[in-house]
């Protein structure tokens, strides 16, 4: 199944999203509404509550009184993590029972306020943020939750940056007007982006793509790289060595084809074979048809050129996932390749100007080996010069 992360601010209208999203056909987990569930009358979370924090924090009906709960616990660490402590483990048992209760083909989205704050993003297949502006927040807080003012600022300024969701979010959605104007965003995610995900990871196929297209450099293509990193490392753990951003995207300045390339680092091809499922159910579908890089004329041993490779099923955002052994040629030139690059302007600008000429030529080419194929001959002359200029220069992998 697909998982989706869902969060957003308080008063950004993350609720409005949920909802939609519910009315598409996803399951819809709430964070906040399970946190609430575990601690209704007669459960033992409640009890645990109260034998931690006394009979003060109950309500005269024997509920949870949250507002004397939130006003111990909100400006004393302490007491916010014995808190955390009690709840955290029964949402994530309650939450995986849900889980594993929804279809095999179901677009699941949890909605958890505090996604970004507690590092969950990499567990997702992709990560949406609802944002608004922070005066207009506080403004729907006040006005439709009744929340004082102060109180409103003081929450919204605990929880995380605007930076810090930026660098979580795979999918920013801007909240800012009327319901409205934000509707026919989220229909359109749902049917062009999460729907053909679900159905690639599903099937453990990579995402479309049509012929090889060069962009200017973006922006964005650090931080979708490094969402796209933590996610590897998720799905590898206990075999992954490293994972890096390699590739024409990961040299500042440099015009590429809009496709993030990733390098997982492991210790045998023994290691990448047992990774195939696990990374496949994360969002990067096995192409078992490709499994080495051409061998250079100074190194021509097929045996040490070996490699698995997958590709993103994220409809999107195009990545390709390299994974080489350590200390094997082709692991070393991934490395060298993109720091030679970005050391070097002159040869920059002469691999920059040979993609643009090949990318032209097969601008109308269904797939982009013949691009590919065609980069070779200066490929094989780089090597070299790499490895000269790494032989000068001392360079090593970092």
């Amino acid at each position: 199944m697909l998982r989706i992360g869902l969060t957003g601010g308080m008063g950004s209208g993350k609720s409005t999203v949920a909802a939609r999203l519910a009315g598409l056909g996803a399951v819809v987990i709430d964070a906040d509404r399970i946190a609430r569930e575990v601690v209704e009358p007669g459960t033992d979370g409640l009890a645990e509550v109260v034998a931690g924090f006394g009979d003060g924090v109950l309500a005269a009906d024997g509920s949870l009184d949250r507002a004397a709960l939130a006003g111990i616990v909100f400006h004393d660490e302490s007491a916010r993590l014995r808190l955390n402590a009690i709840v955290h483990p029964r949402v994530g048992a309650r939450t995986a029972e849900l889980i594993a209760a929804a279809p095999a083909d179901a677009i699941v989205v949890y909605d958890v306020p505090l996604l970004v704050e507690n590092g969950m993003a990499p567990g997702f297949h992709l990560a949406i943020v609802v944002d608004a502006p922070v005066e207009e927040r506080v403004r729907r807080l006040v006005t439709y939750r009744g929340v004082p003012e102060q109180d409103a600022r003081a929450r919204i300024a605990a929880q995380a940056t605007d930076e810090q969701r930026r660098a979580a979010a795979d999918v920013w959605l801007d909240n800012s007007g009327p319901p409205d104007q934000l509707l026919p965003v989220i229909d359109a995610l749902w049917t062009d982006r999460l729907v053909p995900f679900e159905a690639n990871v599903r099937l453990q196929r990579r995402a479309e793509r049509g012929p090889a297209r060069m962009t200017d450099p973006r922006p964005d293509w650090p931080a979708d790289a490094e969402r796209l990193i933590n996610r590897v490392r998720l799905a590898a753990t206990g075999r992954a060595l490293r994972v890096d951003h390699i590739g024409s995207t990961s040299v500042p300045g440099l015009a590429a084809k809009d496709i993030i390339d990733l390098q997982l680092t492991v210790g045998s091809l023994a290691d990448a074979d047992a990774l195939a499922t696990p990374l496949a159910e994360a969002g990067f579908a096995p192409l078992t048809w490709i499994d080495r890089d051409n061998p250079k004329p100074s190194d021509p041993d097929m045996t040490r050129w070996l490699k698995r490779l997958h590709a993103g099923s994220d409809p999107g955002r195009a990545a390709n996932l390299h994974i080489r052994v350590a200390g094997l040629p082709n692991q070393r030139f991934a490395l060298l390749f993109r720091d030679w690059l970005r050391a070097l302007p002159a040869e920059r600008a002469e691999y920059e100007a040979m993609k643009r000429d090949v990318a032209e030529r097969f601008a109308d080419e269904p797939t982009a080996a013949e691009y590919a194929e065609t980069k070779e001959p200066w490929f094989d002359a780089a090597f070299e010069r790499a490895n000269l200029w790494a032989e000068d220069t001392g360079w090593s992998p970092v």
